[in-house]
């Protein structure tokens, strides 16, 4: 079983990351519920499926199976023991957060691109971007909100406004941010990695 990384940021709370080097014939001798059958047969992508397919052998790792994960109308997934759960796929690695807190994950392939959507998502946060490892600072300002609005309960966000996200360094491994929408007022620790050529953040409160 390749779990890449795992990281217990505290003893309610583990983090399982997977990097997916198996063919599709292996990830699939997994326990599936039909609607996740269901889901799975409309994936055209391999990688897609490879990466949905995945975060289960991930659960089993935990000692869940499908049938324990289930989906509200929103989209966001839950489990039946009532702890959280947050998930996330990109290319080959996978991963999975659950915790007893209100958490959300996020793992982003470092790309270019992502330099000519930045006035998109970012905010405050150009006061203290640097050229120096700009792709390495703005994935990790994107993970940071995409984790955040996993955590919302309402959606609705704007990431350029309702996410704003503390000054870091590539070195700090962590900083913090904040869902401020409305009434609804957090702070989160958000905690960043980055490995073989992908970030990973995670959200805890």
């Amino acid at each position: 079983m390749p779990i890449y990384k795992t990281i217990t940021p505290n003893k309610n709370t583990t983090v399982l990351v997977w990097k997916i080097e198996e063919d599709l014939s292996f990830l699939q001798d997994i326990y599936l519920n039909s609607n996740s059958k269901n889901r799975i047969a409309k994936m055209k992508s391999e990688i897609h499926k490879k990466g949905f397919l995945s975060v289960r052998h991930l659960l089993a790792a935990l000692d869940y199976s499908d049938k324990d994960l289930f989906y509200t109308e929103d989209g966001k997934p839950h489990l039946k023991d009532g702890k959280r759960i947050s998930i996330t796929h990109s290319f080959h690695f996978s991963a999975i957060i659950v915790s007893n807190q209100v958490i959300g994950i996020d793992i982003e392939k470092n790309r270019e691109k992502i330099i000519r959507i930045a006035d998109k998502f970012v905010g405050k946060e150009n006061e203290f971007l640097t050229e120096t490892n700009l792709v390495a600072q703005l994935t990790i300002i994107w993970g940071a909100k995409e984790s955040l609005f996993k955590i919302h309960p309402d959606g609705g966000l704007l990431f350029k406004h309702h996410l704003p996200i503390e000054k870091f360094e590539l070195s700090d491994t962590k900083t913090r941010g904040w869902i401020k929408k409305d009434n609804f007022y957090e702070v989160f620790t958000i905690h960043f990695e980055q490995f073989d050529g992908f970030t990973l953040v995670y959200a805890l409160n």
